[in-house]
């Protein structure tokens, strides 16, 4: 398969498309092909080897995608091959194919396209944790969310709603 490879830390310039072998699934994973990947701020942290947790080079960044499930490790139940996903990842989401736990993979919604579904676990996931841990928003408080906002910023409108 084809993946964005991080061989030492540095610039998102430096990553360049090459082979790599296929994942394959362990016990309680899953394989998907890969059809939308999100690019977070995160993602360029671990790149650039300044995010707290450090994945040693080579490897492949990214750390949410969707698409469709292609093969099914020993004691997976909730999944089968063909079901549409989000997967939250531990890097490996800038590929052709990725591998992620059951745990952390979840049916995209109908209606919902690969591209949204891609930017759901870290964009929301992190919006929401601002607004309900963080900031400890309650019912009939005010938002402001402004146009610059980025991608988690702008993910907060549905759950400040």
């Amino acid at each position: 398969m084809r993946a964005l490879v991080c061989r030492e830390y540095g610039s998102f310039e430096n990553l360049a498309i090459e082979e790599w072998d296929d994942p394959v699934p362990g016990e309680g994973e899953v394989v998907f092909d890969v059809r939308a990947a999100g690019l977070n701020f995160a993602d360029i942290l671990g790149i650039a080897g300044q995010y707290q947790v450090k994945e040693p080079p080579p490897f492949i960044a990214g750390n949410e995608a969707a698409g469709v499930v292609s093969a099914i490790g020993p004691g997976v139940t909730r999944l089968k091959i063909g079901d549409r996903i989000i997967g939250a990842l531990r890097g490996g989401a800038f590929a052709e194919k990725s591998v992620v736990s059951e745990a952390a993979a979840f049916p995209l919604p109908d209606g919902m396209d690969y591209a949204r579904g891609a930017a759901f676990t870290v964009a929301y996931t992190t919006s929401y944790h601002a607004l309900t841990d963080s900031a400890r928003l309650q019912a009939r408080d005010t938002v402001l969310v402004l146009p610059p906002a980025g991608r988690v910023g702008s993910a907060a409108g549905e759950p400040a709603k």
